[in-house]
């Protein structure tokens, strides 16, 4: 038998240990490299984080929203309550919307119906009714909700009594002008027929 060389023996084994050493110390530095990339990674701070909570909360908050209710159309608007009406001592006097108050045209004061508005009034005692436009602001008194031309009063059958119970109905300004003069024809027809049944009596 011969004898073993130890500097044979350590080479033979230097190589695959050397090569172990190697493979690790690569593995170490790369594992070093990528933690140290993961934690200076700017959406990783408190303020990246809180932003990403606070985005991630907000579908969760709308979807929790009750959807908004459409609003109401003002076509659909109604109101009924007591009238009275003012005439000839307001007459000329410059109304709400900046023209002349004229007693002989279809108009009314309201509290908050947009200046311009269309209405359609019904006297709740005959159910007779006409179509005023709103002009000017009021009544004083809380207890009434329009104040009519003298006009429209006497159409309506209401001016020998002062205050009446009324109905008013927002209609579509595009039909009110022929609401109106279809409304001045019937007007018309059932003052004549009255006129000629007093006559006939």
């Amino acid at each position: 038998m011969g004898i073993l060389n130890p500097n044979t023996t350590s080479n033979s084994a230097d190589g695959p240990l050397s090569i172990r050493r190697a493979v690790s110390i690569t593995a170490g530095l790369f594992c070093g490299i990528t933690l140290t990339l993961h934690c200076v990674q700017p959406n990783h701070g408190p303020a990246s984080v809180l932003a990403e909570a606070t985005t991630s909360t907000r579908p969760a908050a709308a979807k929790a929203t009750p959807p908004a209710a459409p609003a109401r159309k003002i076509q659909d608007w109604h109101q009924i309550g007591l009238a009275s009406w003012y005439g000839r001592e307001f007459q000329g006097k410059e109304t709400a919307d900046g023209e002349s108050f004229n007693m002989y045209d279809l108009t009314c004061a309201h509290r908050s119906l947009p200046l311009g508005t269309w209405v359609k009034v019904t006297n709740l005692h005959t159910r007779k009714w006409i179509v005023v436009r709103v002009n000017d602001r009021g009544p004083v008194p809380d207890t009434r909700i329009a104040d009519l031309s003298s006009e429209a009063a006497y159409m309506l059958g209401m001016r020998a009594r002062g205050v009446t119970r009324i109905r008013l109905d927002v209609i579509d300004p595009k039909a009110a002008f022929e609401i109106a003069r279809l409304d001045r024809i019937r007007i018309a027809r059932e003052a004549a027929e009255e006129s000629s049944t007093e006559t006939g009596n």
